[in-house]
């Protein structure tokens, strides 16, 4: 015990010794090792403009960088989210749309969610909405995804995560009637979004993850 308390004692005293010497050093900085003197130095610019872009040509809307994540279920709802709000999960667009994901509330009532407020506050619970909503709309379109998927409606091949987002848009409903009648009944969103373009951007996803519920509730 005794020899612990000198050695505390000690390394304090030793740590002040060496700052006292080094503030105390009569040896000056020799700025002559420094001296730019004697080198060629170039400050000028090319004139070359070949090279410039104008900022004017750049598309800042575009310019952001996400994660890598492939065609995996993950993608597939990062993508959706970036679609819908830019993955912001506390925005309400101009038609009353809530969340990431953008919700409407009449769907939102279907999978048992009534107070809006919470959900826009609380991320955990716009991601298990976005679960649920998922699975509710797969059970729905079970037998169109069984029915058309791999096949061309509308100029467009069908697969399964191109359903469920198109769902996400427009309702099952809809896509029921976009799929049954060959592409001849189609949906356009208030901002002149597409069953059509939906299907054909959130193509080729893993939704496999997703099981199909007919009474999925949060």
């Amino acid at each position: 015990m005794n020899n612990r308390l000198i050695a505390y004692s000690v390394i304090p005293l030793v740590f002040f010794s060496m700052l006292f010497i080094v503030i105390n050093t009569n040896e000056t900085l020799d700025l002559n090792k420094y001296s730019i003197q004697g080198l060629e130095l170039n400050y000028s610019v090319s004139n070359n403009t070949h090279d410039v872009i104008p900022v004017e040509t750049l598309d800042f809307d575009n310019c952001f960088s996400t994660p890598n994540l492939g065609k995996s279920f993950v993608g597939f709802k990062e993508a959706l989210a970036f679609k819908e709000s830019r993955g912001n999960y506390f925005v309400v667009n101009t038609y009353g749309y809530l969340g990431k994901y953008q919700f409407g509330k009449n769907t939102l009532k279907l999978i048992g969610i009534h107070n809006t407020r919470e959900f826009l506050s609380d991320p955990k619970l716009q991601e298990k909405a976005f679960i649920a909503n998922a699975e509710r709309n797969k059970w729905i379109l079970r037998r169109d995804i069984k029915r058309f998927v791999g096949k061309q409606v509308g100029g467009v091949l069908i697969t399964e995560s191109g359903i469920l987002a198109a769902a996400h848009l427009a309702g099952p409903g809809s896509v029921k009637k976009f799929l049954r009648s060959y592409g001849a009944i189609g949906f356009t969103d208030a901002y002149g979004t597409t069953i059509k373009s939906y299907m054909k951007r959130f193509s080729g996803y893993d939704t496999s993850f997703v099981v199909p519920n007919r009474k999925a509730k949060v």
